[in-house]
């Protein structure tokens, strides 16, 4: 029996000592998630997230649940996430102009970007196209900027909103080329672009997404885009930098973003998932063949990005006295 007792406590000792540890943070999901959109369902950023979530539920076994909680130019959707429960299950698609604009068009805001949010991933961009009327006898960049230059009242520019991406990259173009322009804003891209397919307004920016169906049936013409490369779906259109103006580079940029002190792990598996999400073959191909450009970047990247694009476009803001209150 002693022998015994002997032989059980060498083997003891000899294993391996095995404690059942309990992570820090629980794995992303265990429960269902809301995905806040700042924005009316049928627009290109509701798109994004529910292509995107179709992907996401072949790779996780929770719900997520995609709400349209569109108004205050994104403050009421980017409020409500910055009050949440910071656990990662609520998160919100949000553009530039929720993180980087808003700041600078408002003295007040009901949320503060960099204090209340987290960024977890950038999802994709839309690139912004110049078009115009076809009969408006401006058939190039160099033909509105003459028109431009020669009209002293300023040549009249349409955008989807005052403080949307579309007007600040039309702003954006006009203080690179020193121009004269009057900015006529509507309320969302597409009676923006009916009245410049129209002939009342005769151009202004827009982004593939919104202004896809116009251009392809010549309703409205593409004369450039305000991107790095040219885009795949418009060939034969150039660049700003093609055309000498290497400066105008405009996109919307929609990433996904969370609530701040939402635990890094918990940040980690969630930006895993969504890049996971954005990779799979069929999700892409959706994205791209809509006019987004699917990115998937690591938070402190899309971080990176952030202060990036915050000097850059603050500063145009405040340079031309651009304000929403």
């Amino acid at each position: 029996m002693k022998l015994f007792k002997k032989l059980a406590s060498a083997v003891f000792l000899a294993a391996p000592l095995v404690v059942a540890v309990t992570p820090a943070h629980a794995a992303w999901p265990e429960q269902s998630v809301r995905w806040i959109v700042p924005y009316a369902a049928g627009g290109g950023s509701d798109f994004l997230a529910r292509t995107l979530n179709a992907g996401l539920g072949n790779l996780v076994t929770q719900t997520v649940i995609v709400e349209n909680k569109p108004g205050g130019n994104t403050a009421i959707a980017a409020s409500e996430v910055a009050r949440a429960k910071p656990d990662g299950y609520t998160m919100m698609s949000a553009d530039n102009g929720t993180l980087v604009f808003n700041p600078a068009l408002y003295s007040q805001l009901s949320y503060d970007p960099v204090k209340d949010l987290v960024p977890v991933t950038l999802m994709g961009r839309f690139p912004m196209i110049m078009v115009v009327d076809p009969k408006s006898g401006l058939n190039s960049v160099a033909d509105v900027i003459k028109r431009a230059k020669e009209d002293k009242a300023g040549l009249n520019f349409a955008s989807a909103g005052a403080g949307s991406p579309h007007h600040l990259a039309m702003e954006l173009f006009k203080v690179e080329l020193g121009l004269n322009m009057t900015h006529i804003p509507y309320r969302g891209a597409a009676p923006s672009l009916t009245d410049v397919a129209g002939g009342q307004v005769p151009v202004m920016m827009v982004d593939l997404a919104a202004g896809a169906g116009f251009i392809n049936t010549g309703k409205v013409k593409a004369l450039a885009v305000a991107n790095p490369q040219r885009l795949p779906q418009l060939p034969d259109v150039p660049t700003f930098a093609e055309l000498g103006y290497p400066s105008v580079v405009a996109a919307a940029e929609v990433g996904v973003v969370t609530t701040a002190g939402t635990p890094k792990e918990t940040i980690n598996a969630m930006n895993q998932k969504i890049v996971q999400a954005l990779n799979d073959p069929k999700v892409n191909k959706s994205l791209v063949d809509f006019g987004i450009q699917p990115v998937g970047n690591t938070p402190d990247e899309y971080a990176a990005l952030l202060k990036k694009e915050t000097e850059r476009w603050q500063k145009l803001i405040k340079d031309l006295g651009i304000k929403l209150d």
